[in-house]
């Protein structure tokens, strides 16, 4: 388990990384997103846990149920981060009509004249 901890660590580590040392805006919007499934994936990885049953699949007296809480969180943020990505792209593609180019510099140089 700590292995998979670790991996999950070292995705939200490179899509940091990608945000940080990218130039490029799609590039940057691709490392939020890789940041954003490991984030994802994490709080999956700390809500689940052994010894828990699901209510539809087992009827059992005595036993304990999963929290269908942190499930709806999960489902929620992937719905946000979605349309917060997509959003994003939409600003990307309205800035490609003025700009031949989508590198930062590039671009702060631009508008800064």
């Amino acid at each position: 388990m700590i292995i998979l901890e670790g991996f999950i660590l070292a995705t939200i580590l490179c899509g940091f990384l990608g945000i940080m040392l990218k130039r490029n805006l799609v590039m940057k919007i691709m490392g939020m997103d890789v940041m954003s499934s490991g984030v994802i994936a994490y709080y999956v990885f700390i809500a689940s846990r052994k010894g828990f049953f699901t209510p539809i699949l087992t009827a059992k007296d005595n036993v304990d149920y999963a929290d269908p809480v942190p499930q709806a969180v999960i489902l929620t943020a992937i719905v946000i981060g979605f349309s917060i990505q997509a959003l994003m792209l939409v600003g990307v593609m309205k800035l490609a009509v003025d700009n031949p180019t989508l590198e930062t510099d590039e671009i702060e140089n631009t508008i800064g004249k």
